[in-house]
């Protein structure tokens, strides 16, 4: 069921602290990739299909995993960027909370001097995101919200869209979405646009700026994490592929599907995705 539906987890004084400390992490981590914004950094390609990473990706890493280690000692760390193996994973599993951060968002999109990228960074406690934020250098919009506590846009509070009906509804949504075999009959009538960084397709939507995100594939956690969060903090639902609410820092960190979506359009999508496993 949408988070939406369920009771909230305890407010906690530490949300609002780790909220600060990220904001301010992002922001320096924008320092660093706008250096290698449209200077031609260079990249390659990951194993496995996993797309594009380039030197402003690890460098940003390298600086979040150090100062936001040294300013939270505790803190369990899970990274794109950083191999998730052994002792460190043992470490974040355990830990009481933990970091989950995409350190450029979108690095197609970086990669081509497109300006729709940006840091993810968010702390879950429990399976739940507490804190999160994703801040794009290129436009200096700083999405942000803590548990509790709203959802805003360089200070102004988010809502969803009050859209209804799916028929025409703004989609964000790739090509891959909309392959009819992951659907209930045909692809829904929706109207379909794309941005690289799943993150601000998530923040997108709950800026009511378009109606839905669709993503029916695996999804990485630090990709939805601070997202989802700015979501369910904004007042939009927002569920897997299969209708069930996102548990965070799981061993393996990947979710399965993420629909987000104006409250009155989510059970409509649901209901029209073919079974998902």
């Amino acid at each position: 069921m949408p988070a939406a539906d369920l009771d909230p987890p305890a407010l906690d004084p530490r949300d609002a602290e780790d909220l600060a400390l990220l904001t301010e992490a992002a922001r320096a981590a924008g320092v660093i990739a706008l250096r290698h914004f449209r200077e031609d950094p260079e990249s390659w390609e990951k194993g496995g299909g996993q797309g594009p990473v380039s030197e402003a990706d690890l460098e940003v890493d390298r600086m979040l995993r150090a100062e936001l280690g040294a300013a939270r000692p505790g803190y369990g760390w899970l990274s794109e960027e950083t191999e998730d193996e052994g002792a460190r994973r043992e470490a974040r599993l355990s830990a009481e909370r933990v970091f989950i951060c995409d350190p450029i968002d979108g690095t197609r999109a970086f990669l081509k001097g497109e300006e729709t990228w940006g840091h993810a960074l968010a702390v879950a406690q429990g399976g739940v995101v507490r804190a999160g934020v994703m801040f794009l250098p290129a436009r200096g919009a700083m999405y942000a919200a803590s548990l509790g506590g709203g959802a805003t846009l360089d200070g102004a509070a988010l809502a969803p869209s009050a859209r209804t009906e799916l028929t025409g509804a703004d989609a964000l949504v790739s090509a891959a979405g909309m392959r009819p075999e992951r659907w209930k009959g045909a692809p829904p009538p929706v109207t379909r646009h794309f941005r690289a960084s799943l993150c601000y397709r998530l923040c997108l939507v709950a800026q009511g700026r378009f109606d839905c995100s669709i993503s029916v594939g695996g999804v990485w956690e630090w990709d939805a994490a601070a997202g989802d969060l700015i979501l369910r903090e904004a007042g939009a639902a927002v569920s897997d592929a299969r209708g069930e609410t996102p548990r965070y820092n799981r061993p393996e960190p990947r979710l399965s599907g993420l629909i987000a979506s104006a409250p009155g359009l989510h059970r409509a999508i649901l209901d029209r995705l073919a079974p998902h496993d």
